[in-house]
């Protein structure tokens, strides 16, 4: 990503040539980057949280926060994303959407299909953390 806006940049302001094709790509790595990047961060555990109280807590207080957190935020949330963007992307598949500037990308379709992707990606990780959390509250008790 960093290599295609280096030479954006070379091209257009060095020899005066602009790609349509070549900036949008930018953007569809960026959001592809962020939207699959997501599942995989959470699987991590390096997602962003608010962390004043939860890095005190203990093993058994974590599981309480993500278990609570995954059912009532984080599942919805996903359900709701994959339902929204749903008909969006089936319409933009329907006419094989692609970029609004001439010379640009023509698969915009593939680019909203990760929309849903990643909805469903992030369902099943946080489906997964969910049940472990689950699982060291029904048998864990000794990390009162």
């Amino acid at each position: 990503m960093m290599l295609i806006t280096f030479l954006v940049v070379v091209l257009r302001y060095g020899f005066g040539l602009g790609f349509i094709a070549l900036q949008e790509s930018v953007t569809y790595l960026h959001a592809t980057v962020f939207l699959l990047g997501a599942a995989y961060t959470f699987a991590d555990d390096e997602q962003v949280r608010v962390d004043i109280f939860y890095r005190n807590f203990n093993l058994r207080q974590k599981a309480w926060v993500n278990a609570v957190g995954g059912i009532v935020f984080l599942l919805p949330l996903s359900l709701f994303l994959l339902v929204i963007s749903w008909q969006f992307v089936a319409d933009s598949w329907a006419i094989r959407e692609g970029s609004g500037d001439a010379g640009g990308i023509e698969a915009v379709y593939l680019l909203k299909s990760l929309l849903p992707l990643s909805a469903f990606a992030l369902a099943i990780q946080g489906l997964a953390d969910t049940l472990r959390s689950s699982l060291i509250l029904i048998s864990d008790t000794s990390c009162d």
